[in-house]
């Protein structure tokens, strides 16, 4: 019974203090406790007006048109029956001394309340519209085909998470609209055609000379038959990439890889079944680091001279969006992430080495490394490398062709 009474006794003293403490304490109003954003709701209630355009169709009508009158009723039963507020119309006027010139206005009072804010709300009006035309590469001149490389007989590497097959697919939605024909490479035996100067398609516009060729299997690239000497030796695969940097050349394309070390292995599944780059992908073949050096060589049209030095450089840190990329990346409304991490960055001393200029950077330059540009040959040619960690991102490409284009 006694630990009852105390019991009694601690909840009395608790609820006398809480009463006497409520009485004197000066609490804060509703407003200040949950305050409106009044930014937030002046947007949000102009795009709920508008959501049937009828927002947008009532302020190009006549001040003294009576779909005014509605709009006033709609803006009143939107807001908050306590709420002030005023809509003013302005007209965007380019070219004009005075960019915005009012309409119309509509309030329910003859001034602001104390706490205001304010939204802005672009309409256009019904009778225009508008349309997306890109202008095509090539239509000014030779060129604009795409070649993407799909070959059903090859196989990819370091594209963490992806097919080439896939990112070829997503590449023709993205490219093919800036592209006067885009022709999606099947085979390597295509491929080998294409190599050889022969158009593989029926389009009036394919054009093998000053085309663009993305290689979407990462460090790995097709090799066509007929394009290697022998059986294990990367001396022989060395050779294929001298040759295609000479085809680079040779036809002034633009030959773009997507990802890592570029051409470090070759792939072909029927020539190589049982062969694999040790990390169990079969129908490879290692090339090392000749393969980069020498398509070089042969894009510089230098001797060859098999030469299997590292020369990329993995980059501490995160690369970062060149200004020319982020200024592309609003113009064509292509977004991949500001920032990337570069374990297959090449030095920027290639250009001297190579008679190369950097007309493009797609990031900035960090400690004499490029972790993505495109390199254009002295003469002919032009070489898209982004030395990027794994995973493939073709919004890069892309930013970096166009932005070349």
């Amino acid at each position: 019974m006694m630990r009852t009474i105390e019991i009694l006794l601690v909840i009395i003293i608790m609820t006398g203090a809480f009463v006497i403490a409520s009485f004197f304490a000066v609490l804060p109003s509703p407003r200040q406790v949950s305050p409106t954003n009044l930014e937030r709701l002046a947007l949000t209630t102009l795009q709920a007006l508008d959501g049937d355009y009828d927002l947008s169709e009532t302020i190009f009508k006549p001040s003294n048109d009576s779909s005014w009158t509605d709009l006033q009723v709609a803006l009143s039963a939107s807001l908050p029956p306590n709420m002030v507020y005023n809509l003013t119309v302005y007209e965007v006027q380019p070219g004009n001394t005075q960019l915005y010139q009012e309409t119309n206005s509509i309030s329910n009072a003859q001034s602001l309340g104390v706490s205001t804010g304010s939204s802005s709300y672009l309409v256009a009006s019904s009778n225009v519209t508008f349309s997306f035309t890109p202008e095509k590469i090539g239509e000014r001149g030779g060129g604009g085909t795409l070649y993407i490389l799909n070959c059903s007989d090859s196989n990819g590497w370091w594209i963490t998470g992806y097919t080439a097959q896939k990112l070829a697919e997503d590449l023709y939605e993205l490219l093919s609209p800036y592209f006067q024909s885009t022709i999606v490479v099947q085979n390597t035996t295509q491929f080998g055609d294409i190599l050889n100067g022969t158009e593989i398609s029926a389009s009036p516009y394919e054009n093998v000379s000053n085309a663009v060729i993305i290689n979407t299997f990462g460090e790995a690239v097709p090799v066509p038959s007929g394009y290697y000497a022998g059986i294990g030796s990367q001396d022989s695969y060395a050779k294929y990439c001298y040759i295609l940097g000479q085809r680079v050349k040779e036809y002034n394309w633009t030959f773009a890889s997507i990802v890592g070390y570029p051409l470090y292995y070759v792939s072909n599944t029927g020539r190589f079944p049982s062969s694999q780059n040790t990390w169990g992908i079969y129908g490879m073949q290692l090339v090392g680091a000749a393969g980069l050096n020498s398509f070089l060589q042969g894009l510089d049209n230098q001797t060859y001279v098999y030469n299997n030095n590292w020369i990329t450089a993995d980059l501490a840190g995160s690369v970062y969006l060149s200004s020319e990329a982020i200024y592309s990346c609003n113009y064509y409304g292509i977004y991949p992430s500001y920032y990337q991490t570069a374990s297959r960055a090449l030095p920027s001393s290639i250009a001297s080495t190579y008679h190369l200029s950097i007309p493009t950077y797609i990031f900035n330059p960090s400690g004499g490394y490029l972790a993505g540009a495109v390199f254009k040959q002295a003469t002919s040619g032009a070489f898209l490398a982004l030395g990027l960690t794994r995973t493939p991102d073709i919004r890069l490409t892309a930013l970096g062709l166009l932005a070349y284009y």
